[in-house]
């Protein structure tokens, strides 16, 4: 069988693809802004426009593309006499992506602290213990699918939720769960058991009656990881 070209796959269910976050598009005033209220509890259009040098109408307009993409919030103070009461502008938790983020360099360097510190073996009991937590939440959440494209499917909902930006493709008998992000890319390359426990958890989660084959991965130099699950051949 031919290889199959992820990349240029027409997908059914593309919902994950709009969690992508908006923080790459903004424009210097928007980001700008963005700093701004993360430095305040809240302000006012007006004292934002007063602060750039904009216009009340265009410092709205920015704040009204900053809150369609969800990245702030309004909010209305109780009114205190006549008019009408000024609405105050917050930063939404997703802007949190516009602002330098340690992560990864935060679990990579817990691993290389492990490892040097307890040993090889420490570490991979801290993995299959990780590894056991997230094999039975993913078992909890997929116990009432009926059937096995019903568990694949939902297993890559809960994985685009925490960042894989996940797909499912049919392939004759086969599905194909396909991860176009790696989130923990960083602490992957670091520790490699990482990856191999992420395939048993998907063979646990999904159940003994199907088998779970990784057959591209980004740590091996491919554009994503993808793993083929079919109904397993064991009597």
């Amino acid at each position: 069988m031919p290889p199959v070209d992820y990349a240029r796959v027409s997908f059914r269910n593309t919902a994950c693809l709009g969690r992508i976050g908006p923080v790459a598009d903004l424009s210097d005033t928007k980001h700008r802004i963005v700093e701004r209220l993360k430095r305040v509890e809240s302000a006012t259009a007006t004292d934002l426009a007063a602060e750039f040098g904009l216009t009340d109408t265009a410092l709205r307009q920015h704040l009204d593309a900053l809150e369609a993409a969800g990245l702030v919030s309004r909010s209305k103070e109780e009114p205190t006499g006549r008019g009408r009461p000024p609405v105050h502008w917050q930063l939404a938790p997703a802007a949190a992506s516009a602002f330098p983020d340690r992560h990864g360099e935060l679990s990579v360097d817990l691993i290389g602290s492990v490892r040097s510190t307890l040993g090889e073996e420490a570490l991979d009991r801290v993995i299959s213990a990780r590894s056991d937590r997230q094999a039975a939440a993913y078992s909890a959440a997929l116990n009432d699918a009926s059937t096995v494209g019903e568990r694949v499917r939902r297993l890559a909902d809960i994985r685009s939720d925490e960042g894989y930006l996940a797909e499912v493709r049919d392939d004759g008998d086969a599905l194909i769960l396909i991860e176009h992000h790696c989130p923990i890319r960083d602490a992957a390359v670091a520790c490699g058991a990482l990856c191999q426990a992420e395939l048993e958890v998907f063979q646990r989660a999904l159940g003994p009656d199907v088998t779970v084959r990784r057959t591209q991965h980004v740590l091996n130099g491919d554009r994503r990881c993808a793993y083929r699950v079919e109904a397993s051949t064991k009597s």
